[in-house]
Parts: structure tokens; C-alpha cells; sequence
């Protein structure tokens, strides 16, 4: 009988790369352009319809023209460059009126108050938006919506303080009175309170610190704001302000006491079947009548309170489904570590609520920024239809059409884009169940 000796290697077989439909752009193509027969139609479709597009576009781009007085001059000169029926961009408006875009009719030699104010303003949300960051800049943060309104319109700066006055004066109340009234009660008489103090007594009190310590800058007028200087500021201030208020809108939903639950639903459903542009025409015309009578409340303040609400509408309703994501053993479980009701929403509920509503909660964001172009009908220079509107009124540039939509549409891409990314960078960070 033959004995048969198992044989074993004793040592490795060189490696050989992968076949090349596996690997690299071949293989990426496969599995994602041409995996089917479906597939593979679709991205020749697409690809069909990229070369028709860029066969018109690059040409326009490549024959764009910076330097002109006027848009008969850029046409003559893409016609001296190109010859006869070439066709380019313009791009020289952009260049003679981005100050407008961006300014609106704000003062030139006062543009160092917006640019300060809009570079403090990341100084200010940056203690927000990183937590790693000392706590102690949140003062700042505070402060920031005072030194802004002061900075950008400008006046006494007694007004603004005297205006944060009664913030302070709602803090201390409550902070008084939360031990024996408990929280609704004492932000109730506290809000009341500092209504009083903001319709009564800044007034005169304002008045009579300037009187005493006068201290002003140039005043601007609502009117000479414009651009995306308006834009930032209905946006920005609109969108601090919804997110505490849909907080509270969307726990009085669901709170047990009939009249909070009842006030809050109605409030909520009202605003979102009415359309935005009918709460600005409010703004701009109807609520003045319901103010004293001499009362001159500024145009861009009321719009922004307009959509703040609306915001605030829509931002509830997305945190009410982050609660309503969460499980009933996350409310036993702060029942039985003997929280009361608010420090369960502050210590659990709410921050698990709110992780699961940034989708939503920044979607929403976006959507109201870019809703601000809307105010060009109740007579602001927005942007994209205000801002253009006068431009293209001006003899040397009528018949412009694209360059200036193109020109606002990527200054909103690029802010918009920058919040979707910011909320992909918190989701990825707050993701810690399944580490």
C-alpha cells in the first residue's frame, strides 16, 4: 500500500491584485452606473443631457466679460472678442453694483457696522454651536442682539440697553418667585412685567440717559437696509428666536392643562394654514392699527416678529415629533430618579428630543432663510427680486437677466449649504447609541 504524505506550504503565495472590473473607477462604475439595464439607460440619458447643457453654458461662461459701464459695452466686446452672435456673461454688473447686493442703500462710509456686526456674529454662536468652547462667552452671546441693533441702526445707545433691561428684570422675577409659584407662574408674571417695563418706562428712561450721558452713533433708516445685510438679519434673528419658542410651543401641546394645550394648538394650527406672505402683509399694514396712536414701530422689527412666529409654528411641530420618537420608559425612568417636570424635559427628555428633530429643526432653518426673499412685497430690498428689481430699472443694464440671479442664488447656496453641513457634523457627533 502506496503512503500518501500531506504536503504544507511553508510559506505565502505573493499577492496579486483584484481583476480590474473589481477594482478602482471600473468597479465604482459597475456598481453604481451601469449595474442594470435600467441603470445603464438612465446614466446615458444623463450623461446626454450634461454634454447638451455644458455645450451651452461653458461657451456663456467662457465669454464672460468683468469690465464694462453698461450691458450694451459688454455685448459689443464679447462680439470684438468672439465675432458676430457669440453670446457671454456679464459680469460686470456684479461688479459694479455687489455693494448693493450685499449693503442694499446702507451708507458707504458706515459699512464698517454691518461687517463688525456680522464678524461678531460668529464670535457670538460659536460658544452655541461648539460646546467645547469656555462657557463664559455665552455672556457675549447675551449681549450680541443689543450691540447689534446699536451697530447697525444705530442712535442712542441707551435705547438697546435700556431694551435688555427688562430681560433682566423677567430673570430676576422668576428667579424670585420659582420656588414658591412654580416655573409657568413666574415666567408669566415675569413676562408681563418686562412687557410693561418695554411699553411704559424704556422711553422715557432712554431719554433721560441720553439726556444725561449722551452717547450716539449715526442714525440709519429702515428703508437704506437691503440686500443680504436684510436678509441676514430677519434670517438670523428669526431663526434664534423660533427655536426657544417652538421648545415651548410644542411641551404646551402636549402639556396636561386644558387652556396651555388648547392656546398652544390653536396658535400653532393658525399660523401654519396661513401663508407667510399673508402674515407679512400684516406686518406691513395691519399692525400698525393696533398700536397707540404716535407709535412708530419699525418695518424690519415687525417683519422679523411676523416670522419669528411663523417659524416658531412649524419648528414646534417638528420637536413634537422628536418627543414623540422617544420611548415611555425615558419618562419612568426620570419619574424614578425623582425629577419634577422640568428638570426631566432639561436633563433627559429634551436634549434626546432635540437630537432626533435636527433634520427637521435645521431643514426648517433653511426654509425660513430663504423665505426672507419674500419681504420684497411689503416694500424691502430683498436680494433676489428687490435688489435686482432697481438694477435692472437702470438704463445701462436693462435687459440683464441671469448674471443677477445667478450671482444672489450662490451667496444663498453657499450660506444654506453651510448649515446642512453644520447639522450633519451634530448628527454625526451626538450619534452615540451604537458606538
Amino acid at each position: 500500500m502506496t503512503s500518501v504524505i500531506p504536503f504544507v506550504r511553508n510559506e505565502m503565495l505573493p499577492e496579486k491584485e483584484p481583476p480590474l472590473r473589481e477594482r478602482g473607477v471600473v468597479h465604482w462604475m459597475r456598481q453604481n452606473l451601469f449595474s442594470g439595464p435600467l441603470n445603464t439607460v438612465l446614466t446615458l440619458l444623463g450623461l446626454a443631457v450634461l454634454l447638451w447643457v455644458a455645450s451651452h453654458v461653458l461657451p456663456w461662461l467662457m465669454h464672460s466679460v468683468w469690465n464694462a459701464s453698461s450691458l450694451t459695452e459688454c455685448r459689443d466686446i464679447i462680439t470684438q472678442r468672439f465675432g458676430e452672435g457669440a453670446t457671454g456673461a456679464c459680469w460686470a454688473m456684479v461688479k459694479e453694483r455687489w455693494h448693493q447686493y450685499l449693503y442694499g442703500f446702507y451708507p458707504m462710509d458706515l459699512y464698517w457696522r454691518p461687517n463688525l456686526a456680522f464678524v461678531l456674529m460668529f464670535v457670538a454662536i460659536a460658544p452655541v454651536l461648539y460646546t467645547s468652547l469656555p462657557r463664559k462667552m455665552l455672556w457675549f452671546t447675551a449681549i450680541y442682539p443689543a450691540l447689534t441693533f446699536w451697530l447697525l441702526w444705530g442712535g442712542s445707545v441707551w435705547t438697546p440697553v435700556v431694551a435688555m433691561l427688562g430681560f433682566v428684570i423677567l430673570a430676576l422675577i422668576f428667579r424670585a418667585l420659582v420656588g414658591k409659584l412654580g416655573v409657568p407662574v413666574s415666567a408669566g408674571i415675569g413676562v408681563v412685567v418686562a412687557a410693561l417695563w418695554w411699553m411704559f418706562a424704556q422711553g422715557p428712561v432712554s431719554d433721560a440717559l441720553q439726556a444725561a450721558i449722551p452717547l450716539s452713533i449715526t442714525t440709519v433708516d429702515s428703508d437704506q437696509f437691503g440686500g443680504f445685510l436684510l436678509s441676514i438679519v430677519i434670517g438670523v434673528t428669526a431663526i434664534s428666536a423660533s427655536l426657544p419658542m417652538g421648545i415651548l410651543l410644542a411641551l404646551g401641546r402636549k402639556s396636561d392643562m386644558l387652556i396651555v394645550r388648547t392656546l398652544s394648538v390653536g396658535f400653532i394650527e393658525f399660523i401654519r394654514g396661513v401663508p407667510l406672505i399673508t402674515l407679512l402683509f400684516t406686518a406691513s399694514l395691519l399692525l400698525q392699527y393696533f398700536l397707540p396712536p404716535g407709535s412708530n414701530f419699525d418695518i424690519i422689527l415687525r417683519v422679523i416678529i411676523l416670522v419669528t412666529l411663523f417659524a416658531a409654528a412649524y419648528i414646534a411641530e417638528v420637536i413634537r415629533g422628536g418627543l414623540a420618537a422617544l420611548p415611555r420608559g425615558q419618562y419612568e425612568a426620570a419619574d424614578a430618579l425623582g425629577l419634577d417636570y422640568w428638570q426631566a424635559q432639561r436633563l433627559i427628555i429634551m436634549p434626546q428630543a432635540l437630537k432626533i428633530s435636527i433634520p427637521g429643526i435645521v431643514s426648517s432653518f433653511i426654509g425660513l432663510f430663504k423665505d426672507t426673499t419674500l419681504v420684497a412685497f411689503v416694500g424691502l430690498q430683498d436680494p433676489l427680486k428687490g435688489i435686482t428689481t432697481i438694477v435692472r430699472a437702470d438704463i445701462n443694464w436693462k435687459g440683464i437677466y441671469w448674471e443677477p440671479y445667478i450671482f444672489a442664488g450662490a451667496i444663498f447656496f453657499i450660506i444654506c449649504f453651510g448649515m446642512s453641513r453644520y447639522s450633519m457634523w451634530l448628527e454625526r457627533k451626538l450619534k452615540t447609541d451604537h458606538r
